[in-house]
């Protein structure tokens, strides 16, 4: 059995769907997922479509190239298909907060997240002991000022050794260069809280306490060139009140940020997000 994942978006026009569903049925596809949204404002569709085929010989560079020359042209896609049996590789990104790195490593090692973790790489060595009781490699590459062009270079060799898919910021306190945003667009994520822009500076939860915010929350996305302007994929809240104290607000800050990047995490593996000027389709 062998099922592949289908991405598309295009102009909406009639018949996308029936066109896209007879060519499926006409190769053998057994459809077992298909969702669809139109943005009426833009006039474009989006689908995702998940289909199997029992044939023992089938190839999907072979059913590529067939649907390809089949339909791409015709409706103008913008397409992606995936093999739903490989796991996507994802490269994790840290450096001393070690809450995010927990959950997410815990998630990976109970099956829980369908990818593969080929690497840890970090600015700092305080999370090498987190790394090395999941069996998972972990890199020291430091960065400042004087050496953050050849901290790139051996951050893109590294991920172009282990053919990394995409890249999580699980707390990495780094901005991420225009080389490596260029180089995965819309496959590097981030997670941080969701004060900006009213709190900025490295204690918002402070400057939220004095305030006395009644919610706060979290927000992951992918990264862009404007820092933190990138297009969400997971937000998630939490009501708060004036008995919460500031280490209560970190505490719960901290759970969300969890929660939210890996539900983030878990969308982008399992190929549920499309991204259309700078704003996400997500599909369940």
């Amino acid at each position: 059995m062998h099922k592949i994942t289908l991405l598309i978006h295009c102009a909406d026009q009639p018949n996308i769907i029936a066109s896209v569903t007879s060519f499926m049925a006409s190769n053998d596809g057994n459809i077992v997922y298909i969702d669809q949204h139109v943005d009426r404002e833009q006039n474009i569709f989006f689908m995702r479509l998940a289909c199997e085929f029992s044939s023992g010989i089938f190839s999907l560079d072979k059913f590529k190239e067939l649907f390809k020359s089949t339909l791409v042209e015709k409706y103008k896609l913008k397409w992606r298909m995936y093999s739903a049996e490989r796991k996507p590789k994802m490269a994790l990104f840290v450096s001393k907060y070690d809450h995010c790195l927990y959950d997410i490593l815990g998630r990976y090692n109970s099956g829980e997240l369908f990818l593969e973790i080929p690497f840890i790489l970090s600015n700092h060595l305080d999370l090498k002991p987190i790394a090395d009781s999941f069996n998972i490699p972990f890199y020291h590459v430091p960065v400042t000022k004087a050496t953050k062009r050849e901290a790139e270079q051996k951050q893109l060799e590294l991920l172009e050794k282990h053919a990394i898919d995409f890249i999580v910021l699980a707390r990495y306190m780094q901005i991420v260069s225009k080389t490596l945003i260029d180089k995965y667009p819309n496959k590097i994520i981030n997670i941080h809280h969701s004060f900006l822009p009213a709190f900025v500076g490295a204690k918002p939860y402070h400057s939220a306490y004095k305030r006395g915010v009644k919610i706060i929350g979290s927000t992951s996305h992918y990264i862009t060139e404007e820092l933190d302007a990138g297009p969400i994929i997971e937000q998630d809240i939490a009501h708060v009140s004036h008995t919460y104290s500031i280490k209560d607000l970190i505490a719960k800050g901290r759970d969300l940020e969890k929660i939210v990047l890996s539900n983030a995490i878990k969308l982008h593996a399992n190929r549920k997000v499309m991204v259309y000027n700078n704003k996400t389709i997500i599909f369940s």
